[in-house]
């Protein structure tokens, strides 16, 4: 365990643990929109930022990603922490204009109007990556990525065609934090635009709902050496029969 204090406050915590997961823990409020218990830490969207000190130095560092250090003093709400912060809503608020989790942060920040000019005020994607990222490390799949450069930068499907790997889970709409992915289950199809995917749903052979697609369903009987017919019953009708 290693000893070190949060806005003046004593903290215990073990080794490995970020200072943003032992904030959470705690009821410290730090925000951040590209962090998910389902995947690795990543630190794109910068907006965990807290002071630290040690030995007489500070600095900003990335909460989501740096570890709690015996002794270390950590502020998260500190002058230089809310001017980068106010920075980074600044510009999500100009891209995202509204999209209500950005205009949330920005009301807490005294923020009133996007700074910069706005491009799209229908854009709802804030290039978190959570979207790719849980595809590859959580599904396995990496039908989406995070492409291009600089103000070119979106999550699409490779080479913006249809996402052919694309199961339709629907894990990327799950931890989407703005709503950006959505997806639809209509005729027999489940249709996600942002991906150009139509995938046929699966019916349930008790009840006759449409519960899944059937791709997916393929997926998961391959990879979790489960056979297809017993993937043949929504959870519902499984659960009644008991199994």
């Amino acid at each position: 365990m290693v000893t070190l204090t949060i806005n003046g406050r004593e903290h215990q915590a073990e080794e490995g643990t970020t200072i943003l997961e032992l904030a959470r823990s705690r009821g410290i409020p730090i925000p951040a929109l590209c962090n998910h218990e389902a995947v690795k830490p990543y630190g794109a969207c910068r907006l965990c930022m807290v002071e630290i000190a040690k030995d007489g130095r500070s600095r900003l560092v990335t909460s989501c990603l740096y570890q709690v250090e015996e002794g270390l003093e950590v502020q998260t709400h500190s002058e230089k922490v809310i001017n980068v912060r106010r920075g980074i809503v600044e510009l999500l608020l100009s891209r995202c204009p509204n999209v209500r989790v950005v205009r949330d942060l920005a009301t807490e920040l005294h923020i009133k109007e996007p700074l910069f000019p706005i491009e799209n005020e229908d854009e709802d994607c804030i290039l978190c990556g959570l979207c790719a990222r849980v595809c590859t490390e959580v599904v396995g799949v990496s039908a989406i990525s995070l492409v291009n450069k600089g103000t070119g930068k979106e999550a699409a499907s490779p080479f913006h065609d249809v996402a052919n790997d694309c199961i339709g889970c629907l894990s990327c709409a799950f931890v989407c934090p703005t709503g950006a992915i959505k997806a639809e289950d209509r005729e027999g199809y489940r249709e996600i635009p942002k991906w150009g995917v139509r995938l046929k749903l699966k019916q349930c052979e008790t009840c006759g709902y449409l519960f899944a697609p059937e791709k997916q369903l393929q997926y998961i009987s391959k990879h979790e050496c489960i056979p297809e017919d017993s993937l043949n019953r929504c959870q519902d009708c499984r659960s009644k029969a008991g199994g």
